[in-house]
């Protein structure tokens, strides 16, 4: 019943049907805009799958460059 559903002609369809409906000048823009969204939404995921490692790990908190930090830890921006 669903054997071939997605063919070439089935993409170029909904390719033609975009251009038609949001013009050419404003299609790089939006493939950008859900290029960007990708981009966010997967660093969020990440991050969140990170966190619930460290809840695993006895609560350690990760920075947003990648290293662990200490509980004692001062941020760099206000130092004692």
């Amino acid at each position: 019943m669903l054997r071939n559903a997605l063919e070439p002609w089935h993409i170029l369809v909904v390719v033609l049907v975009m251009v038609v409906l949001f013009g050419s000048r404003k299609l790089p823009d939006t493939a950008r805009a859900l290029g960007k969204s990708m981009r966010i939404l997967k660093s969020e995921a990440r991050a969140m799958k990170a966190d619930g490692q460290d809840a695993k790990a006895g609560g350690r908190a990760v920075k947003a460059d990648g290293h662990a930090a200490r509980a004692g830890d001062q941020p760099a921006d206000n130092p004692r």
